[in-house]
């Protein structure tokens, strides 16, 4: 069983990362971006809830994001030998909150695995999306939100010896095996 939080900067690949090892682990991969589409699409109670706030374009609040995340842990398959947390949680509070539900349905994380990436191939990945709202003046924002909001994080999970860093520099391939071997080092997958 393998209880996993991917941590790292817009453009680090956290999402592409987190795919590929939850498919080769048979672990859930729980992105809250899909999660929050997913509940709105399915009208749960919390999926419309965060309808009401998407569809003003506002933030949906943790409160319901935790709820979604809460959700989705307990709902794992039986194939499922766990899960990943793909861009989730995004600040100290969340991550606090996080604590808590993983005491309410007894379950813990295993490790953070922190993908670092200098800001300029960061950089350079979102910029070579092509998305509309991707100028470098956008995206050196969303860095600095990043750095003020979340790099906190990795020493939240650093100070209680829970976090990995990997290089995300490389080619995904070779990310993905430095993830691999750093998840056989921490857990008995």
């Amino acid at each position: 069983m393998a209880r996993l939080i991917f941590l790292g900067p817009p453009g680090a690949g956290k999402g592409t990362q987190a795919a590929i090892v939850a498919e080769s682990l048979s672990l859930a991969h729980i992105s809250t971006g899909e999660i929050l589409r997913s509940a709105v699409r399915q009208g749960t109670p919390l999926g419309q809830e965060a309808n009401t706030y998407m569809a003003k374009g506002d933030l949906v609040p943790d409160t319901v994001v935790l709820g979604l995340v809460k959700e989705s842990l307990q709902q794992l398959t039986p194939d499922q030998k766990g899960w990943i947390l793909d861009g989730f949680p995004r600040n100290y509070s969340q991550a606090q909150a996080l604590d808590g539900i993983l005491v309410d349905i007894s379950q813990s994380s295993d490790c953070a695995i922190n993908l670092d990436v200098i800001d300029d191939i960061l950089i350079s990945r979102l910029l070579s999306r092509g998305r509309q709202d991707d100028s470098e003046s956008v995206v050196r924002n969303r860095l600095q939100v990043y750095r003020d909001q979340t790099a906190p994080l990795i020493d939240f999970y650093e100070s209680r010896n829970h976090l990995v860093s990997i290089n995300g520099s490389a080619q995904v391939d070779e990310v993905t095996r430095r993830i691999q071997e750093a998840i056989q080092q921490r857990v008995a997958v």
